[in-house]
């Protein structure tokens, strides 16, 4: 019974989250119909984004954003606790993302036709054997348009809070586009919104980006040794923002 008071701000999370979709899908498909470069595009994201957070009762805080070079693309590797994750990523990493999305999201009419029209990348997860090529095609399609693509290496988000063991599959990207890689850390978002809970609590979100990591020069065999840099990178820096919010 405790948790029903956190009914109202859930209620109206979702009201104002589905709202903010359904017209910023319709933005972003009529904008990309004439100009698929449109600025408009990522100012409709990022507003996007701010509903839900704003809804939510969150109060956002990013540090290290002066470790972006804006013009440039990246994959973007940062931790996974929440559904308000992508948010706080659209507005804490100052250059256009893309990031991947499984394939049952694009059963949804209206979002289906604008996560296709600003180039999200669809992720059919049971296609084993030509997943990653269809990755690595969408990834390099996005970088030509100047794009930058997000992935969470862990795979999924904790159900506890804690950082789990990384995926090679974001560091082969990077590798094979030679594109650096750009660790963001994401703190507050698994209080604010915890998976499996259909509870919005709010609260402040902590969002720190570090250097990037340069891959020129790298081959596949070192995709080991990148994928466990960055996570302990993340892992000590999760462990900073953490101490500071307790």
């Amino acid at each position: 019974m405790r948790s029903v008071r956190h009914l109202p701000r859930t209620l109206f999370t979702l009201l104002t989250g589905g709202l903010a979709t359904l017209v910023a899908s319709a933005v972003v498909i009529t904008v990309s119909h004439f100009r698929p470069t449109s600025p408009w595009i990522e100012t409709t994201a990022h507003l996007w984004s701010r509903a839900w957070l704003t809804a939510a009762g969150v109060d956002l805080e990013v540090s290290g954003a002066e470790n972006i070079q804006t013009g440039r693309s990246y994959v973007v590797v940062a931790n996974h606790v929440s559904n308000l994750d992508i948010m706080a990523s659209f507005l804490a990493v100052p250059v256009p993302i893309r990031f991947l999305a499984k394939k049952e999201l694009f059963r949804i009419p209206i979002l289906a036709a604008a996560m296709r029209a600003i180039g999200i990348v669809e992720v059919d997860r049971t296609a084993r054997t030509t997943v990653h090529e269809q990755i690595n095609t969408r990834a390099r399609d996005l970088v030509v348009a100047g794009r930058s693509l997000i992935i969470y290496p862990e795979g999924t988000r904790s159900r506890d809070g804690t950082l789990a063991s990384f995926k090679k599959g974001a560091f082969t990207i990077a590798v094979g586009s030679q594109l650096p890689i750009l660790p963001v850390t994401i703190q507050g978002s698994y209080q604010a919104w915890p998976p499996g809970s259909p509870w919005v609590r709010g609260g402040k979100i902590r969002v720190a980006v570090d250097p990037p990591i340069e891959t020129r020069g790298l081959s596949q065999s070192d995709t080991g040794q990148l994928r466990d840099t960055a996570r302990s990178i993340i892992d000590r820096r999760l462990t900073d923002l953490t101490a500071l919010a307790s």
